[in-house]
């Protein structure tokens, strides 16, 4: 399970709310002269090439981030070349965004000052009785200097597992719960803050640096370490009748297998035994020291490192008879004729001598302490029980307390956590299992640079063993969702199901067949994975772009039995049959808008290739997208000279301007712009999406919060677990169509001031909501903006929050005369290009009737600053 749990600390990837730059009306209009476009045109890329035109296969999805996965022996390749022995490339590169859980919760960050309001909060909340979930971290015993954040969350994740979900726990693990509640409170602070550390590597104990929390880190390091006993037997559930172990056993893996004794963390003088694991514990200057005096070199780190292991492993064979660097050959014969006289210490073999320097490394590096791997398991296994997530940082970890702990104001809505997300012991491992499986196909086409045929075969490899079990777990959820499932609460809990991470692998190997021009294979995969309607729905769209294109292209000459033996007739038959395809998804309700436009362009390309007459050919004009207006707007850029960027790089690409509209003060170029437009009359906000998610926050307010199982585990969420998934949609299909329907007809204004007079006064905590804006630009961009398009838009928001808050251009813009209307304005300095998300927000707002425009910053004075 460790192999895909996100172990960093990640900047809070969320939607914060920025400030809106507003003034209350147009600025007077100031006086410029007619500005001409500029003899070169601003760079722009040109519209990426459609899925429609190119036969090459898209994976729909943003590359995920790699998910560390736990290695008992770092490797050298990924020493950086850095100064520090604690730090790998893996702090900097690859930040995951944030988790399920964290997107729910409110952005509240670990400071000073609120780590003061939750110690306040626990003192004034001891002597409160014991009882409820939500009311046992406030019962425990609390003392100033002896409670901390960090460990009453992680008290809290057990408790709450233990309570409710204890069947998924054998005897085993059951013990060593309770040895764990038996530690001190200074060993459990030292193994939570290791946890949420690179859990897979040594610490140096001199290095820890708890001080302020830990009185002795020697003696917490030490209670760690001591070895306990556990039970000899140990009850493990079977699994259910109607689940035949033979049917599962194949597909579980238990990756922590605990003995009969355990200790919570490793001592370095137990399990270090390689000089290549204990170089990677030096930093820069240690390594460059221990090379120095081994007389080898090395361009960085990892380089000088691995000098350093093969001298100790190659140059024994030479020293341990005694030769020295002086030695001449006629000396070498002379030692073979006669007796070499005794090696010193730690010279006489090769054993010999990478024992001398494995100690003379462990001596500089000191004790070291790691956290158990079994134990560790252990734990990320109760975590991804509690968050119902499999992925959690330490923000996951504390953010609960903390906004329990602050003094804001949540949604009215229903707590539901289920205890039977995970049936049986055993399915809970099929799908930590089922996990690890899905990230090694992800390390190899994602992760490791080019993949090569032999990288493909090994992701066919890892599909034709899970796709047995796929297939049995597709019928098993399918009669679920007939029988059990009530409320669409299945949509949310499949993503806990072995099927999410199984199917999720067989769309890799579609993708792989194709790369590797098996198509008639790739089509059958595809057409299994249209033929299912319980995963991964938000890629429907991808996949009936590609079997429309397999079917135009290359299926025609795939069949060993074609239908027609005539080549022209074969292949106008499969024609056909790819414009059936393209006219089936724009009838599914489960294809994201954002596939339309590719598949109108192909299935009006395929009739007119098959010569269907006009009248009886599909005519998609009232969609027909609109190229964005170009705008030039003038203004006075600034430019400073010898200007260094943070930590010594070079200056930032970002262009610096004066806004004439505020006595001249320096400003971004999105500022001036949105002066530039001001004085033409438009009103509006460089809010880079922040508007647009305020006002579906306010359209979609009573069904963000609706009640739907197990979406709403906690009391202090701003938005239900699912909103960043493909299940919000499907689960309340009817409440936001209904919805769309009524925003349509005009009734955006209505709703917004429904829910800010009930909400403004408490400041509701919402996600993407910003009480900043005023209620009464609210209520006017509303009546500008079109209601059909302002329904499509939101329909979007809704199928794919997650992925649609970026793109959206950088200013909306709104004004009521001569007519009422609405645009959006995307702004581009020199050599700026737009992006994939910028360029699908621009399709879905011009598709939808907007004005679109590209503001070209233009520079009628360059001033020196």
């Amino acid at each position: 399970m460790y192999a895909f749990l996100k172990k960093a600390n990640p900047e809070d990837g969320s939607a914060t709310q920025k400030t809106p730059s507003l003034q209350e009306g147009p600025r007077p209009a100031h006086p410029a002269a007619s500005a001409s476009p500029p003899k070169k045109k601003v760079k722009r890329e040109q519209a990426c090439k459609s899925d429609a035109e190119s036969d090459e296969y898209h994976i729909d999805t943003p590359p995920i981030q790699p998910r560390p996965h736990m290695r008992r022996n770092e490797t050298l390749d990924g020493l950086a070349d850095d100064d520090s022995g604690e730090r790998s490339e893996s702090d900097d590169t690859h930040a995951p965004g944030p988790t399920a859980i964290e997107s729910s919760l409110p952005d509240i960050k670990p400071d000073k000052q609120a780590l003061e309001d939750y110690q306040s909060f626990k003192a004034s909340s001891q002597g409160k009785e014991a009882g409820s979930a939500a009311s046992r971290l406030d019962s425990r015993e609390w003392v100033r200097g002896k409670s901390s954040l960090y460990v009453d969350a992680f008290n809290l994740a057990l408790d709450t597992v233990l309570d409710e979900e204890a069947h998924l726990f054998d005897d085993k693990e059951k013990r060593i719960f309770e040895e764990w509640g038996s530690l001190s409170y200074e060993a459990q602070f030292l193994y939570v803050r290791l946890f949420l550390r690179k859990t897979s590597s040594w610490h140096r104990i001199a290095r820890l640096g708890y001080y302020n929390d830990i009185s002795d880190t020697e003696a917490a390091v030490k209670e760690l370490q001591s070895s306990r006993d556990l039970p000899r037997d140990s009850s493990i559930e079977q699994p259910p009748p109607e689940t035949p172990q033979s049917d599962v056993g194949a597909f579980v893996e238990e990756q922590c297998i605990l003995e009969n004794a355990f200790t919570f963390a490793d001592a370095s003088e137990d399990f270090i035994d390689t000089v290549e694991e204990a170089v990677s514990l030096l930093n820069l200057d240690e390594v460059k020291a221990l090379a120095k005096e081994a007389r080898v070199h090395g361009k960085n780190k990892a380089g000088l490192a691995n000098a350093i292991c093969r001298m100790s492993n190659r140059q024994a064979g030479l020293l341990s008879m005694g030769l020295q660097r002086a030695d001449s050959v006629e000396s070498l014969q002379s030692m073979q004729d006669s007796p070499a006289e005794s090696p010193g210490p730690g010279l006489g073999d090769d054993a010999n001598r990478r024992k001398h320097f494995l100690e003379k490394i462990l001596a500089i590096t000191g004790s070291c302490v790691r956290l158990s791997l079994s134990v560790f398991g252990l734990f990320e296994r109760v975590h991804l029980v509690f968050y119902r997530s499999t992925e959690w940082t330490e923000k996951s970890l504390t953010t609960i307390i903390l906004a329990k702990a602050s003094k804001r104001h949540f949604p009215s809505y229903i707590v539901s956590r289920s205890s039977n997300i995970f049936t049986s012991r055993s399915q809970l491992l099929e799908f930590e299992t089922a996990m690890r499986s899905e990230y090694k196909v992800d390390a190899i086409l994602e992760f490791n640079g080019p993949v090569t045929e032999a990288g493909f075969r090994k992701v066919i490899d890892a599909f034709e063993a899970i796709y047995p079990r796929w297939k049995i777990i597709l019928q098993q959820e399918q009669e679920k969702e007939e029988r059990v499932y009530e409320s669409g609460e299945g949509a949310y809990l499949r993503r806990l199901s072995p099927g999410h991470a199984y199917t999720r692998i067989v769309h890799k190997a579609a993708y792989t067949f194709g790369r590797l021009k098996e198509h008639l294979r790739e089509h059958t995969l595809l057409a299994e994975l249209l033929g299912q309607r319980l995963f991964h729905l938000a890629r429907r769209g991808s996949w009936y772009q590609r079997k429309a294109l397999l079917e135009e292209h290359y299926m025609h000459a795939l069949l060993p039995n074609p239908t027609y033996t005539d080549v022209e007739r074969q292949k106008s038959h499969w024609k056909a049959i790819a414009a059936a395809t393209c006219e089936k998804a724009l009838e599914d309700s489960d294809c994201h808008l954002k596939y339309h436009y590719d598949l109108q362009k192909r299935l009006v390309k395929i009739e007119k290739k098959l010569k269907i007459p006009v009248r009886k050919q599909h005519d998609f004009g009232h969609v027909r997208l609109k190229q964005p207006e170009d705008h030039y707007a003038q203004g006075i850029q600034l430019k400073k000279l010898d200007v260094v960027g943070r930590n010594g790089r070079g200056p930032s690409t970002k262009t610096i301007w004066v806004d004439e509209a505020a006595d001249g003060e320096e400003c971004s170029v999105e500022s001036m712009c949105l002066t530039w437009y001001r004085g033409q009359g438009w009103k509006g906000y460089h809010a880079e999406g922040g508007i647009i998610r305020t006002l579906f926050a306010y359209l979609f307010f009573d069904i963000l919060f609706l009640y739907i199982p197990n979406v709403f585990q906690t009391a202090y969420q701003t938005c239900p677990l699912d909103l960043h998934t493909d299940a919000f949609y499907p689960t309340r299909a009817s409440e936001i169509n209904h919805r769309l329907v009524e925003i349509a007809n005009g009734g955006a204004a209505k709703l917004i001031e429904e829910v800010d007079t009930r909400e403004r006064g408490s400041r509701t905590c919402v996600v993407g909501l910003n009480w900043d804006y005023e209620l009464e630009d609210l209520l006017e961009l509303a009546d500008c903006f079109d209601g059909a398009a302002l329904a499509t838009v939101c329909k979007v928001m809704a199928q794919e929050y997650g992925q649609r808050g970026g793109g959206i251009p950088d200013l909306i813009l709104w004004r009521a005369e001569p007519q009422k209307e609405c645009m959006f304005a995307e702004v581009k300095s020199a050599n700026d290009r737009l992006s994939d998300t910028q360029r699908l927000w621009i399709h879905v707002l011009t598709g939808a009737g907007l004005r679109v425009a590209l503001c070209n910053a233009v520079a009628k004075e360059v001033r020196e600053a």
